[in-house]
């Protein structure tokens, strides 16, 4: 297919924790050296939680659709982590502390206003964790804006990707859905609809211009403030 023959996407949907914003590693990377948390109890517990063998119902799941507050995760978190001295963790906050150093990525949000100036409907398609999102923010340039937690769904589940794609009023096969994990990727696909996934600004605005004609594939850099 040559450039001139590629369909622009009716849609896109972007994931918002990782892709929106700066990694969420590194953001739990900080966490775990500041907090002084042993990093081999948050993996096996993670692994526990959310892996591809993880039963349904996990604490993870729960917080994500809703049925559990943060405060409640936070305390099942806690009793599952060591402190590197080997202590005890508190539970207080550790969701916020967590999330405390992730920030949106200004590129990102760039591509996004591109697209939508194009002509693209976008939308966003989060998994919460109990965190906060700069709400006049996103709600000022998606629509929608699906969050697992307030619709009581989560990715990759395919019922949450029906559920964007109706209030989006496109086919499958018209939305490009961008996440930054596989498993989400591999769900979206599972539900009829193209992704991509992310790696960093560069390489998804390369991939998704595969998808969308016209879209320019040298990412723009921020104007320095003198």
């Amino acid at each position: 297919m040559t450039y001139d023959e590629r369909v622009t996407a009716a849609a896109v949907v972007f994931d918002y924790g990782g892709v929106l914003t700066s990694p969420v590693r590194d953001s739990i990377a900080a966490w775990l050296k500041r907090d002084g948390i042993d990093p081999v109890s948050f993996s096996r517990t993670l692994k526990a939680w959310m892996s591809r063998s993880a039963p349904e119902g996990t604490p993870i799941h729960r917080l994500e659709t809703g049925e559990l507050a943060a405060a409640q995760f936070d305390t099942l978190l806690a009793a599952e982590l060591v402190a590197t001295d080997g202590g005890p963790v508190a539970p207080n906050g550790l969701l916020q502390a967590l999330f405390a150093e992730m920030r949106p990525d200004p590129l990102m949000f760039d591509l996004v206003e591109e697209l939508k100036s194009a002509g693209v409907r976008v939308a966003l398609l989060s998994n919460s964790w109990g965190n906060t999102y700069p709400r006049e923010l996103i709600d000022a340039l998606f629509d929608p804006v699906v969050i697992s937690g307030e619709v009581g769904m989560r990715k990759p589940n395919p019922e949450i990707f029906a559920h964007t794609l109706k209030l989006l009023g496109v086919e499958p096969g018209a939305a490009v859905f961008v996440d930054d994990a596989v498993a989400n990727i591999e769900g979206a696909r599972r539900a009829g609809l193209q992704a991509v996934l992310h790696i960093d600004v560069h390489e998804t605005r390369s991939q998704l211009a595969r998808h969308v004609a016209g879209l320019n594939t040298t990412t723009p850099q921020l104007e320095e403030t003198p």
